[in-house]
């Protein structure tokens, strides 16, 4: 497994919104529905996966960095990279390599020789010394519709071991966002007292189908509304679809084209930091059909 750095194409002195940026660029870019039968562009969004599950946990980046768990967030053993082979720096007069404890030696002895008939001054108690560990984290990838992304929605997806999740999707969330299920990960593995290892977390990947009617500004949404001219001079009323549903809208006589009206609550859904957004619907003057009559009186004004 490559570096995780290397992988997302950022240094190791990143800020955390930098390699944020990094992956969603390539998470876009290499993502299946972009890369139809390439395997090529599939190995490397599985990479490029793997490799922000490691520096994009504030936890587990600072775990790697201090040489703890390896680029695929796996435990590395008490001994680091040099392990018996002596010779290195602090190295004892056996080879092993300095920094450890009777700790680490009795759960590296637990896991050698499986757990079974070893005992002795490195480890208390005998073989009991190997600690549960938590389970790597799962990358999923989930497709919204637009108006889900705007309100909000309940998937059910498989995640984990234990099969169908009800997966809440708040309001507002944007494309290549990550939200994360706790304990629908890999599961952990329990430890020599029998106590069970916590599963790792399942990271959602979002992405949002677009809507042509609808974009985007904040927590508001913008659209453009075709009016026929007879209301638009005299007023009336329009029928605008929203996320929502539709609603009727009331337009002032004499609107011209480029007027912005104001749908209080039907942008982005309310959460519990947020209140709803607007929708801010520009009018766009359509003239349509001309009946004869309006044709005429444009005419006798030209005389």
């Amino acid at each position: 497994m490559k570096d995780p750095y290397s992988v997302l194409g950022v240094s190791k002195t990143a800020t955390d919104k930098e390699i944020r940026s990094a992956y969603r660029k390539l998470a876009k870019q290499y993502h299946p529905d972009h890369n139809p039968d390439s395997k090529d562009a599939e190995e490397r969004f599985k990479a490029v996966g793997q490799a922000y599950n490691i520096v994009g946990d504030k936890e587990k980046r600072a775990r790697f960095d201090r040489g703890e768990i390896d680029a695929e967030g796996q435990e590395r053993g008490p001994f680091g990279g040099g392990g018996f082979g002596g010779g290195g720096p602090g190295a004892g007069a056996h080879g092993f390599q300095g920094n450890f404890n009777q700790e680490d030696l009795g759960a590296f002895f637990s896991d050698m020789f499986g757990g079974g008939g070893f005992s002795g001054d490195f480890q208390p108690g005998g073989a009991a010394g190997r600690r549960a560990t938590k389970g790597s984290d799962r990358r999923f990838s989930v497709t919204i519709t637009f108006e889900q992304s705007v309100l909000g929605t309940s998937l059910d997806l498989a995640l984990g071991e234990g099969g169908h999740t009800e997966v809440r999707i708040p309001p507002g969330v944007e494309e290549g966002q990550t939200l994360r299920v706790r304990g629908k990960g890999a599961p952990g593995r329990p430890g020599m007292d029998g106590q069970p290892g916590v599963p790792g977390d399942a990271l959602l990947t979002i992405s949002v189908t677009p809507d042509k009617r609808y974009v985007r500004d904040g927590r508001n949404l913008r659209m453009t509304q075709n009016v026929d001219l007879k209301t638009a001079v005299l007023g009336g009323k329009v029928t605008v679809a929203t996320p929502k549903g539709d609603v009727a809208v009331k337009v002032p006589k004499h609107s011209d084209s480029g007027k912005v009206l104001r749908l209080a609550g039907r942008g982005i859904g309310a959460d519990k930091k947020n209140p709803a957004g607007d929708l801010f619907v520009t009018l766009q003057v359509h003239i349509g059909p001309v009946s004869p009559e309006l044709e005429a009186f444009f005419a006798e004004q030209e005389a």
